[in-house]
This record gives structure tokens, C-alpha cells and sequence, in this order.
């Protein structure tokens, strides 16, 4: 959990910001899982977290505890706690037109995905628990999800065990066995 502590004087951000945006975007290159051509899971964890706080309190000059702790407040949850994994999911059509279309056919793609360590069942998501993101014409184009691990799923991801992860909706499939660097960053946030 990031607290007060953890964040930069915006004065400090200035100077450091070219150097640890460079250090954020390599480190997101592991973090990122593309799900077929349309959809892609950014995995979140505290270092990504920081850099939004950051970037934010930059954008809107705030410098005060209260606004800072309200950021914080709205950032923490996307921060994995050990025992989970925890991503921003993006349908991406570059197209206005054809995204519309799709996110229409696409309700329900946030429970479809899943995640799965070798020898253990598929692990599904619980779904943008701060707010509902589909109605019932379409889905949103991007969702928070929390994967939930059993201690034992935990302990073989530690220990290297392959993780796969793909999405099973009918009008959109696609599964992926996660490369080293991704696998070996995601096991990094478990307890």
C-alpha cells in the first residue's frame, strides 16, 4: 500500500520524472499480457501505482494531505496484497465504429477471462468492484480485475510454474501462455 511517504515533492517529481518514467514504461513491459489482437490485460502493482498517484498530483498541482490521501485512496485497491494479482483489462479497436459494435458483443468479456498456474484449475476475475461498467447494449472498453489466488497456486507460480491465461466469451477467444519475463514479474507480487 502506498502511503504519503512513498510519493515525491512535486518539486522532487519534476527534477527525477524523465528517469522514473523511463524506469516505469520498462518495467510495464512486463506487466502487459496480450489477450489475441483486441484485448490486453495491464497487470497493476505498487511501482505502476505510484507512477499514476504521481502523475496525477503533477497534473492537478496538488501538494496538500487531503487531496494526496484521496488519490491514494482510489489507487491502493489496484495494488495486489500477495495472494492476488490485479489488472487493468483494455478491449482496444482502434476504430470508433468497429469498437461500438464490438462492445456490444463483447458483454460479459470481464468474467470470461481467467488466468491459470500449471496443475490448478482457471482462476476467474471478480470485476470492477468499485463500479458496474456494462449495460445492457454494451460493455465498457476497460475493467479492473482481481484475480484470487489459493496459498498453493501462490506457491507453485513462486516456484515457476507455467501461467496461462486466455478468455473463453463467445464472441471472442484467446489463450496465451505467459512469456518468462511476464510470468517471472506477476510471481514477484506474490506473498
Amino acid at each position: 500500500m502506498l502511503t504519503h511517504e512513498n510519493l515525491y515533492s512535486l518539486e522532487k517529481y519534476a527534477r527525477i520524472r524523465p528517469e522514473f518514467r523511463a524506469k516505469v514504461m520498462a518495467h510495464k513491459k512486463n506487466r502487459q499480457l496480450p489477450l489475441g489482437t483486441n484485448a490486453t490485460l495491464y497487470f497493476e502493482d505498487a511501482l505502476t501505482m505510484q507512477y499514476q498517484v504521481q502523475e496525477m498530483l503533477r497534473l492537478e498541482r496538488m501538494f496538500e494531505a487531503q487531496p494526496i490521501q484521496d488519490e491514494l485512496d482510489v489507487y491502493n485497491p489496484l495494488i495486489p496484497d500477495g495472494c492476488n494479482w490485479k489488472a487493468t483489462f483494455m478491449v482496444e479497436f482502434p476504430d470508433e465504429a468497429e469498437r461500438r459494435k464490438k462492445l456490444a458483443q463483447l458483454i460479459g468479456i470481464e468474467k470470461a477471462i481467467w488466468v491459470q498456474v500449471e496443475g490448478f484449475e482457471k482462476v476467474n476475475p471478480i470485476a470492477n468492484e468499485d463500479l458496474d461498467r456494462e449495460t445492457e447494449d454494451k460493455t465498457s472498453a476497460v475493467h479492473f480485475l482481481r484475480f484470487e489466488l489459493t496459498p498453493a497456486m501462490a506457491a507453485a507460480a513462486k516456484q515457476g510454474a507455467a501461467i496461462r491465461a486466455g478468455i473463453d466469451h463467445p464472441n471472442y477467444q484467446a489463450e496465451i501462455t505467459l512469456p518468462a519475463a511476464i510470468r517471472d514479474s506477476l510471481a514477484g507480487d506474490l506473498a
